[in-house]
């Protein structure tokens, strides 16, 4: 279905959508407090599910592998991230988080949920089961970006 044919009021609502969504993640970037670039930690959080090949990972960040190379350099540097030859076949390079990539992640998140829970707490128990109730909504809105990328 093309742009020009969605209802006007799925449009709105896209649209209400797509900016509270932007104005959220947003102050969770900044209740971080960390130094990394939102693409680096979204990467990271990738890498944390298991071990990719920079091409892999780049199709599930929807980037181009030279974009993925230079945010996986800067994690690498960091000591985030190390790369290593894939044991099935050695021209191939798996990269895989560090243990203080691991911590460095766990940190971030801890900071994040902290401040959202902070958040939570401020709403009433209907607001907090509505919020509940359109989780997985969002989910599948958002889909699986490891299950939507090409192997």
């Amino acid at each position: 279905m093309g742009a020009d044919v969605l209802d006007p009021a799925d449009r709105e609502l896209a649209g209400q959508l797509r900016v509270a969504v932007m104005r959220l993640a947003r102050r969770l970037r900044q209740e971080a407090g960390q130094p990394a670039t939102p693409s680096q930690l979204s990467a990271l959080a990738a890498i944390l599910r298991g071990p990719l090949t920079i091409g892999r990972l780049a199709a599930v960040e929807r980037v181009r592998p030279p974009t993925m190379t230079r945010i996986v350099a800067a994690l690498e540097e960091a000591g985030l991230v190390e790369r290593r030859a894939d044991p099935a076949d050695r021209r191939i390079c798996l990269v895989s988080a560090t243990e203080a990539g691991r911590a460095f992640a766990e940190e971030t998140r801890s900071r994040r949920d902290a401040w959202l829970a902070v958040r939570l707490a401020e709403l009433g128990p209907a607001d907090r089961a509505r919020l509940v109730s359109t989780l997985g909504l969002m989910e599948e809105l958002a889909g699986d970006p490891l299950a939507a990328a090409p192997a």
